[in-house]
């Protein structure tokens, strides 16, 4: 059967490597910003985002709990005010779209109306060769709705900029699938 997270991991540890700076636009319980934590270590930088401050207090127990360096910046704020706290380029980032795990309030979701201007900042944000991971979770109304969405911006990307892989089972429509934007250089 095939495993999506490690997939995942596998297309980000082809562009990141030690001392990189990174993005987690949708930090929820911190899984991502722990693994990107280890992997870009002490001389690498994580900005991790949430609006919810229930998973700001979770990923940080989270990365202390796992040993992570102190490379981690936390901020309570929308992935669509990114560009307000990262002023440098990325290596990497990761958007994990949806509700926060174990919150049991899945009427919160991240919504179209900022993630849209919040992918789009984060592919300006990019390092050459750096790349974006969008996980999209289509089983509620609006991750349905995020992921049309995303596909249909991601389809309109110039393959000379960007290089857009689209990861999903096709005879599981709600399952998770996963977008990937390389940038060229």
């Amino acid at each position: 059967m095939l495993d999506l997270l490690s997939m995942q991991k596998q297309f980000l540890l082809s562009h990141i490597k030690e001392g990189d700076s990174v993005a987690d636009f949708t930090m929820g319980n911190g899984y991502d910003t722990v693994f990107l934590s280890k992997t870009v270590g002490e001389t690498g930088s994580v900005t991790a985002f949430d609006i919810q401050p229930a998973a700001l207090e979770s990923t940080s127990a989270n990365l202390r709990r796992n040993g992570c360096p102190e490379n981690w910046h936390l901020i309570c704020a929308s992935h669509d005010r990114a560009n307000e706290f990262i002023k440098g380029k990325i290596k990497a980032g990761v958007f994990n779209l949806g509700y926060l795990p174990g919150s049991g309030n899945k009427a919160l979701t991240t919504a179209r109306e900022t993630t849209l201007p919040a992918v789009q900042r984060a592919m300006d944000m990019l390092d050459e060769k750096g790349v974006l991971l969008v996980a999209v979770y289509p089983g509620h109304p609006e991750g349905a709705a995020e992921g049309r969405m995303l596909c249909d911006f991601f389809a309109e990307v110039s393959r000379f900029k960007f290089s857009i892989t689209q990861v999903r089972l096709l005879n599981s429509p709600d399952s998770p699938f996963f977008i990937v934007a390389e940038k060229a250089n």
